[in-house]
């Protein structure tokens, strides 16, 4: 099991965070589950990258089912 690192994720409005999670896929997750609870949607689009910089990751949080897939 990999080892917590910690993330910045947010969505396109901007509202962001820095959280500890296993990997971007579970980053969004977690980021989605607490912070977009409010989205009008099902899905949501979360922004994720190392705290260390790097490339940024988009996914699509389905809340309802608690999935994550890539952004197409």
């Amino acid at each position: 099991m990999p080892q917590a690192a910690r993330y910045v994720a947010h969505t396109e409005t901007g509202h962001c965070h820095i959280l500890e999670a296993r990997s971007f896929e579970d980053a969004a997750l977690h980021f989605a589950e607490a912070h977009a609870a409010w989205a009008q949607e099902d899905a949501v689009r979360v922004i994720v990258q190392s705290e260390d910089g790097g490339p940024e990751h988009c996914f699509v949080v389905h809340l309802h089912a608690e999935t994550v897939q890539d952004c197409a």
